[in-house]
């Protein structure tokens, strides 16, 4: 006989009111919410499979070597997502039995968190008169903020997949595409086929190609893909939020202040230390000084920055325990230990300053050595569940995006070809030559030459030259007068001759932006 949602006993005047493991509640996150007592005997098993790991710690050896209840419940979420979205090519619904794994399984693993409470003093008059103060559950206020809003993001983002059933869209695998090109003879992917390499990584060929009609999308199919894309976005951005505000209430862990240089100068480097310590202080100029061009070189100098920032705060705090602790005995020295930690405190401050213009410059930064620590060595089970849930919502959403500013990408490029083929005008004056329009490169490319500093910890320069405008090689040389007309033919002839060679077609652009062009993508 199961025994009822909660338990209670008195103390003194208080009855303490204990939600039960085994409560109704609990048990219907595996019966389906269905009142039956017939219970289908392989989700038992399932479910006995996930929780035994989860008390184990991920040891099967059962020594006790296990990690920790926290950091089980969140590799599992984060394996649940891997194992359900890890295939993500398509904009296509999800597969039915991956649905079900997925709402089943998360409902298991979050039903931990019905029993994460906290305890309220409450007024109640019994029948008989007197009044009694209860002390009743309510929900960790963190949990019943942002789990809820969590559960929502969820059924958005799949709901969203549901509504890609009947498109104007397809894909094909990029196996039949080089066939194709093969039997083309010209060696290049199809016109409304792009393979671009992702932001994070070298180009995926696993990835199937989208293909649209020959005249693009429709104005409708466009318009809903739009809507997809904004409602996305807004889901990621949703997400980041709350794993942040998660991440940053979380505490952190010795084992990574036990890693910390002793110097906040041994963190930054001469360069960065020398600005960050200068008397007027600006984080956006410090940032433009820094080469960023890349993810790597922007997640190196955000681990060095957070890190600057604990050594200094570390340094403050060990300072006011010092000053405290002396100050009747030493008072010279007190003002110079005092002088000491106000500046760390302030260097603190500008350090933190710097981040969160990186942050904010940079929205999509990767966790940090600090963030990936914290999860590793977090102990708050509710902290964990909201983190990874967090987490795996942002990935999710953020690879929706992905896939439809591919789809986007190749519309783009499939109506520019219709509309130059389109237009059949010939520049007589170069001699007959089809004017082609210039394909622009994909908005989603990421420019390597965003700063001249080769490394982000060199000496920045700043140079006042003018830049050029334009390609040396198009600049025509300013003709007299009197010699204009003797040099006519030679300089057209010349100007043909050179257009020729700069005449740019689709096909063998899309070849090349297959080395050149960038599409995002989370792991």
């Amino acid at each position: 006989m199961w025994c009822s949602g909660t338990r209670s006993w008195r103390s003194g005047r208080r009855i303490f009111l204990v939600p039960c493991l085994f409560s109704p509640n609990f048990l219907s996150s595996f019966r389906g919410g269905h009142k039956t007592t017939k219970i289908n005997a392989s989700k038992v098993e399932m479910m006995k499979e996930r929780f035994a790991k989860l008390l184990l710690g991920e040891d099967m050896s059962g020594g006790g070597k296990g990690v920790c209840t926290a950091l089980a419940i969140s590799n599992a979420i984060t394996n649940l997502s891997a194992t359900v979205f890890g295939e993500l090519w398509r904009l296509e619904p999800l597969a039915a039995q991956k649905k079900a794994m997925w709402r089943r399984e998360m409902e298991w693993l979050l039903c931990v968190s019905d029993h994460i409470v906290e305890l309220i003093p409450s007024l109640q008059e019994f029948p008989g008169g007197g009044t009694f103060e209860v002390m009743v559950p309510r929900p960790r206020s963190d949990l019943y903020m942002n789990l809820p809003a969590l559960k929502k993001l969820d059924a958005m983002l799949l709901g969203m997949l549901d509504g890609f059933r009947e498109t104007e869209f397809w894909y094909v695998d990029r196996g039949i595409l080089v066939a194709e090109a093969d039997e083309d003879g010209s060696g290049a992917y199809p016109s409304s086929s792009f393979g671009r390499p992702s932001l994070r990584q070298e180009e995926k060929w696993w990835l199937p190609c989208p293909r649209v009609p020959p005249n693009g999308l429709s104005e409708n199919a466009r318009k809903k893909l739009q809507q997809c894309r904004d409602c996305a976005n807004q889901i990621l951005k949703a997400a980041m939020a709350i794993n942040s505000v998660v991440l940053s209430e979380m505490e952190i862990p010795d084992a990574y202040l036990e890693t910390l240089p002793k110097s906040g100068k041994s963190c930054l480097g001469e360069i960065i230390y020398r600005y960050i310590t200068a008397d007027q202080f600006s984080s956006e100029c410090l940032l433009d000084c820094l080469d960023l061009s890349s993810e790597h070189h922007t997640l190196e100098i955000a681990n060095r920055i957070e890190a600057a920032m604990h050594v200094w705060r570390l340094k403050g705090q060990k300072g006011n325990h010092q000053s405290k602790a002396k100050k009747s005995l030493w008072g010279a020295k007190v003002k110079g230990l005092v002088s000491d930690t106000e500046r760390s405190q302030f260097l603190a401050q500008r350090a933190e300053c710097l981040l969160q213009s990186l942050r904010i410059r940079y929205p999509g930064l990767p966790q940090t050595v600090l963030d990936m620590n914290k999860i590793q060595y977090n102990k708050d089970v509710g902290q964990s569940i909201l983190e990874s849930y967090s987490r795996v919502m942002e990935s999710l959403a953020f690879n929706i995006m992905a896939r439809i500013d591919d789809l986007i990408f190749v519309d783009d490029a499939t109506k520019r070809c219709v509309a130059a083929g389109s237009v059949s005008i010939f520049n007589r004056g170069l001699g007959g030559l089809p004017i082609q329009k210039r394909i622009s490169p994909s908005p989603f490319s990421v420019s390597t030459q965003n700063t001249p500093y080769a490394s982000p910890f060199g000496t920045p320069t700043f140079c006042s030259s003018t830049p050029v405008i334009g390609s040396p090689g198009r600049a025509h040389p300013s003709l007299s007068k009197s010699g204009q007309r003797g040099q006519h033919d030679e300089k057209v002839g010349k100007f043909i001759s050179g257009e020729v060679e700069r005449l740019w077609s689709y096909t063998g652009n899309v070849s090349a932006r297959r080395d050149a062009g960038h599409a995002p993508e989370r792991d």
